[in-house]
């Protein structure tokens, strides 16, 4: 198991979890976010959901700092 870990890298497996962090962060915001309403935050969350890291990149870049007039 060790083997694994350490063939690896540590610096790998730190990205992993930093990368899922984030990941879930993201999920979690855009479904608590109360500036999306129905459509546009189902299409929010299956974008993050399907598009995994990319979407939760894409989301945060985009749909997390709409602002609505």
């Amino acid at each position: 198991m060790f083997e694994w870990i350490f063939g690896l890298g540590f610096v790998g497996i730190l990205l992993v979890v930093v990368a899922s962090i984030f990941w879930i962060w993201m999920l979690i915001d855009c479904l608590v976010n109360p500036r999306l309403v129905g459509v546009e935050k189902l299409v929010w969350v299956l974008v993050i959901f399907f598009l995994h890291l990319l979407g939760a990149i894409i989301y945060f870049a985009i749909g997390r700092q709409r602002v609505t007039v």
